[in-house]
């Protein structure tokens, strides 16, 4: 076995991603699913935190960063393969490519923006959103997000048709995407819904709209909206992977075996079993995605039908792949976790105890990790029971049935006196005459106050104010 390079070593103890294990993704048919940027960027990840494909991975990257103008991003992994192996030929960095590529991309920059100052001067609207567009198309290729932005943005005053409108927040959506600004993604999506379009044209939008707002949902941890949006994703996208100029294809952002996968884990993370039959397996529309992943659809079945145990096998044996994944590795631990308690829960409710090497039996882990998971469910609230450390034991909270009772019996006879009691009241207050009325008159509170003083009105007749009440 090669030994470890002590990149990983020290990642690891600086509490960083290193993972060891030996993933079963193929990285070139894996990589092969996307097309743009996100190849790099998830190669890029898969270098720095797998000990078993970082060089693959990485070399892979400097080459796909090589064929594009993004000379930070191709320094950004070229230093990163020179931290891990300072002395392979591809970790030193090709000046010369460098070099003429920032030339090329100084050159092409004053170009657009000369085009574009030409075309404000004509005052011609279409040239100018075009010459917008490619402007913003141009900053994005380079990595100037910011002013990738800007540009887009700008096309908004000379826009002519819904569809320009619509390609031009889309634009904004997928480099917001890139930025990592899921607010100014879902702030955009919104103003997508809200653009009266054609049907065909809203048929067409909405798998890519789930699919952002999904990543949106994922990103601030709210697994039950992230699973509503990669569950109730279109599968016209499946299969148009394949043509890189298809306008329908959102491969630059995900894939349709990662709308499986997502989905599929936010809806283990975030649904009861009933939930998970109805909205899951018996989804004609997510079916076909599941299709393309059926180690996801094996563990929801097995977590339906209350084997827990090989449920939470399929999900270990694919955790190296899920840590792996650009988007998803920040929220696994979290999606693990709330998937082991829900089946904690359902598991412990026939029992009064039970150990915690059977526990760890039936949930595929360790001790040490099944004690940490009790005590963290117990914390929040997520679990009723005790746990006994002498005898490693969980225990259930015994409740006393009668007691139960007859303190409920308690709160209804206290609830009933006092309601009668109120009641008694409002009845002797009538009866003495002590019951203030609303006022009828359009004076308001002046004839109210008039009654209690002792005048006739709020019109000054008879004895007013205070003396006329102490004559």
């Amino acid at each position: 076995m090669a030994t470890e390079p002590p990149y990983f070593t020290e990642a690891r103890a600086a509490g960083r991603l290193a993972i060891t294990e030996i993933p079963k993704l193929e990285l070139d048919a894996y990589i092969a699913n996307y097309r743009g940027k996100t190849q790099i960027h998830r190669l890029h990840h898969i270098g720095t935190s797998s000990t078993q494909l970082y060089l693959e991975a990485l070399k892979a990257a400097i080459a796909a960063a090589k064929r594009g103008k993004d000379v930070e991003l191709y320094k950004t992994v070229s230093a990163a393969l020179f931290q891990i192996v300072p002395d392979d030929p591809d970790a030193t960095q090709d000046s010369a490519w460098i070099t003429k590529t920032a030339s090329e991309v100084n050159k092409e920059t004053s170009r657009l923006e000369l085009e574009l100052k030409g075309y404000r001067n004509n005052l011609i609207k279409e040239s100018i959103r075009m010459g917008c567009e490619d402007l913003g198309h141009h900053y994005h290729m380079i990595g100037d997000l910011a002013n990738a932005v800007k540009s887009y943005s700008r096309e908004r005053e000379y826009v002519q048709t819904p569809a320009h409108l619509v390609n031009m927040h889309m634009h904004i959506v997928h480099v917001s995407i890139d930025q990592g600004n899921w607010l100014n993604v879902q702030s955009t999506i919104s103003k997508i819904r809200n653009l009266q379009l054609r049907a065909d044209e809203a048929e067409k939008l909405n798998p890519k709209l789930s699919i952002a707002m999904g990543l949106v949902n994922l990103a601030s941890g709210n697994f039950k909206e992230a699973a509503s949006c990669f569950l109730g994703t279109d599968p016209r996208i499946i299969g148009r992977a394949d043509n890189p100029n298809d306008p329908e294809a959102f491969n630059e952002i995900l894939s349709p075996n990662d709308v499986a996968v997502y989905g599929g884990l936010c809806a283990l993370a975030s649904m009861d079993r009933i939930e998970l039959q109805q909205k899951v397996l018996d989804n004609a529309s997510f079916r076909n995605y599941l299709e393309l992943e059926p180690h996801i659809r094996r563990a929801i079945s097995f977590f339906v039908s209350s084997k827990y145990s090989s449920c939470l096998a399929i999900l270990k044996s694919y955790r190296a792949d899920y840590l792996l994944d650009y988007y998803l590795w920040r929220h696994i631990d979290e999606i693990y976790f709330r998937v082991r308690s829900k089946a904690i829960v359902q598991y412990f409710i026939p029992f009064s105890s039970v150990t915690f090497e059977e526990l760890a039996k039936a949930f595929s882990a360790d001790e040490e990790t099944i004690e940490r998971t009790l005590v963290e469910m117990i914390g929040i609230g997520s679990l009723d029971a005790r746990i006994d450390l002498e005898y490693r034991l969980l225990v259930a909270r015994q409740v006393d049935a009668r007691s139960e009772l007859h303190r409920d019996a308690l709160e209804i006879a206290e609830d009933y006196e006092r309601t009668a009691h109120l009641r008694l009241l409002r009845m002797e207050t009538i009866n003495a005459g002590l019951e203030v009325k609303s006022p009828k008159s359009q004076d308001g509170i002046l004839s109210q106050a008039g009654e209690v003083f002792g005048t006739e009105g709020s019109k000054g007749k008879g004895k007013g104010g205070i003396r006329g009440f102490f004559a």
